[in-house]
């Protein structure tokens, strides 16, 4: 898959979870692919979708995270970041290594999108779309609140967060 749409896979369903770690996130939705040019600048050549694509690595990086130790989430945004990198090559007609003493590759739902083709756009900007809706039904109850991205200017006015002027000014902006 392109960047564009790891990054938008990433920081979409991180956004659901906690927005503040959306950018460690995107930081970690592309890291299989900068990590090999980081162990190339260090002397170890590594093909495409081989090492840093392994998706027991990127699984047990977020199980670590999640169970052992994490500091307010970051190390569990990264893998997050780096595991949806790996699900998201895995509809790809190459796919990924599951793990390192596997010569097979590992698809889900068949590996039928190409790389750049409509097809993985349509997966990826899908998953951005069911992102949005989950965070408008989810949204907190009474109206007034904050959730990822769109700020209630109605509800910040009403609880006298701000004044009318910027309600005003701020009403009809969504992002």
């Amino acid at each position: 898959m392109k960047w564009i749409n790891h990054l938008a896979i990433a920081g979409a369903t991180t956004a659901l979870v906690s927005p503040a770690l959306v950018p460690v996130a995107l930081l970690g939705s592309t890291a299989p692919d900068w990590l090999e040019w980081v162990l190339e600048k260090f002397g170890h050549r590594v093909r495409h979708r081989t090492l840093t694509h392994i998706m027991l690595y990127w699984i047990g990086a977020l199980v670590f995270a999640l169970v052992l130790w994490d500091f307010h989430g970051i190390l569990a945004a990264f893998a997050w970041g780096g595991l949806s990198h790996v699900l998201a090559d895995s509809f790809t007609v190459t796919g990924v290594p599951f793990s390192p003493f596997s010569d097979r590759r590992f698809h889900l739902f068949g590996g039928r999108l190409r790389t750049g083709g409509s097809g993985e756009y349509g997966v990826a900007w899908g998953i951005v779309g069911v992102c949005v809706v989950l965070a408008m039904l989810f949204k907190p109850h009474g109206g007034a609140g904050w959730y990822p991205f769109f700020p209630d200017w109605g509800g910040m006015y009403q609880e006298g967060v701000v004044d009318a002027k910027e309600w005003k000014d701020n009403r009809l902006k969504f992002f």
